[in-house]
This record gives C-alpha cells, sequence and structure tokens, in this order.
C-alpha cells in the first residue's frame, strides 16, 4: 500500500504539495462566456448614460430577449423619448419612432451608427453568434487586476463578414467573464473598448450589471449600460417579437 502511493506523494511534492489544476484552453473560456453571457429569456431595465465632451444624457429602456436572435426595446425614459421601440428578430432590426408614427428598418450605413448617439452601433446589437463559433483564440497569458485573475485572450474572426476582425479579451478566471475587450478592424486600428464589472450571480450564472463603452474614434466619448431587475427563464409572449408590438406596443 505505502508503495503504491508513493509516486503520488512524490508528485505533490515536486508542485509544492498541491495537485495542480490544467490550465484552460481558449476553445474551453469562450465557451463559458457563451454559457455566462446567454439565456432562453430575460428581462430587465437598462439606463444607458452618455457622456461627450463633458456633457450626459441618460436614457431608461425596458429590455426583453429570447435567446440570441430575438429582443426588443422600449424607452421609458427621457419623455421626448418614451415610446420609442427598436425590435431584432430573424437577422434584421427595426426602429419605431412614436412622434413620426412610423417604422424604420435599419440597414446598411445606419447599422455602424450609434444607438440614441451613443457608442453602441445596431451592428453591435445586431451580433448574435457565439465567440467560440466567430473567432479562434489564443489564450496570451495571465494577469493579475485588482486582485483577481485574468486570462489574456487574442481572438481573431473566422471570416470577413464579423464586425470587429480581431478582439483582446481579458477574462476573469472564477466568473468567466470578460472584464475587458479591445475591438479593432482588419487593419490593426483600435475601434472600442468595453469593461464590465459589477457581477452578480444570477441562478448559476455571472453576470456583469456594469458596461462601459468607448469608442477609440471619438474623443471624450463614453456609453455606460447599467442594469437592473433582471431575471431569466420568464414567460415571454411571442408577439412581442413582431411588427404587430412595434407599432401599438402591449
Amino acid at each position: 500500500m505505502l508503495r503504491s502511493l508513493l509516486p503520488s506523494f512524490l508528485a505533490l511534492v515536486a508542485l509544492g504539495g498541491v495537485a495542480q489544476a490544467a490550465d484552460p484552453t481558449a476553445a474551453e473560456l469562450l465557451a463559458a462566456l457563451d454559457a455566462n453571457l446567454q439565456s432562453a429569456a430575460q428581462e430587465s431595465t437598462v439606463t444607458m448614460t452618455v457622456a461627450d465632451n463633458g456633457r450626459t444624457r441618460e436614457y431608461r429602456m425596458h429590455v426583453v430577449a429570447k435567446g440570441r436572435d430575438a429582443a426588443a426595446m422600449e424607452y421609458l425614459a427621457p419623455e421626448r423619448e418614451k415610446g420609442t421601440r427598436i425590435l431584432k428578430m430573424e437577422g434584421q432590426m427595426w426602429l419605431y419612432l412614436p412622434k413620426a408614427e412610423r417604422v424604420q428598418k435599419i440597414s446598411g450605413h445606419m447599422m455602424r451608427q450609434g444607438m440614441m448617439g451613443s457608442d453602441m452601433s445596431y451592428e453591435d446589437m445586431m451580433a448574435t453568434d457565439d465567440f467560440d463559433e466567430t473567432y479562434d483564440a489564443t489564450v496570451l497569458g495571465a494577469e493579475t487586476v485588482d486582485g483577481r485573475k485574468l486570462w489574456k485572450l487574442e481572438a481573431k474572426a473566422k471570416d470577413s463578414t464579423v464586425t470587429y476582425p480581431r478582439r483582446v479579451i481579458w477574462i476573469d478566471d472564477a466568473w468567466r467573464i470578460p472584464t475587458r475587450q479591445e475591438l479593432y478592424a482588419l487593419s490593426g486600428m483600435l475601434l472600442k473598448t468595453w469593461t464590465m464589472s459589477d457581477v452578480k450571480t444570477v441562478g448559476t450564472q455571472n453576470i456583469p450589471m456594469r458596461m462601459v463603452i468607448a469608442d477609440a474614434l471619438k474623443e471624450g466619448s463614453s456609453t455606460t449600460l447599467v442594469t437592473e431587475g433582471l431575471s431569466f427563464d420568464v414567460q415571454l409572449q411571442d408577439e412581442v417579437f413582431s411588427r404587430r408590438w412595434l407599432e401599438r406596443g402591449q
């Protein structure tokens, strides 16, 4: 018995007395991100604060989503934007403007515009593919930030249709969420940075409740999104994800 345990004991001594877990692969980290940031159905209220050269504007929205392909959002405030709705469905996006009482399809060059002048584009909102399906990634190493261990990844898009051909992502080792991302163009130019914080555990998922987006091409500009009252696996009526809802609301 002693002889059979001896090799294992010596191995532990060689590792400093503690068995070392294998480092996660890039594919495992990306799959964990997808698992944490996705749900079958969710509902939340989001406050968006847009800062632009010292001036700020605040918006409040009610958001529901089903999977990654369907989402509906209605502005609750400010009063001048109240009732504005955005619908994402089946790879398309529409905007309803209550003052004009008309529906406008968002496509072409409009997709790159910032939502309500923010640093989040409609194209950002349309992203639906999983990280591990969209990118090939390499682990560049580990870093410690504010006492937490982060894995640094470089992710390169598998095809040319992806909005951001290259990302550098810092993933929290325990939470398995992206605490920071740098988004690059094909030329290598930095386009945006995203930072995520205020992590909350909802069910079995770790969710960052605060995200800050900064457009590297717009000096003095940033957009902060704060999520409140997040619920998963809620019962959503199919009617919400339709042109009828877009034009008439609840």
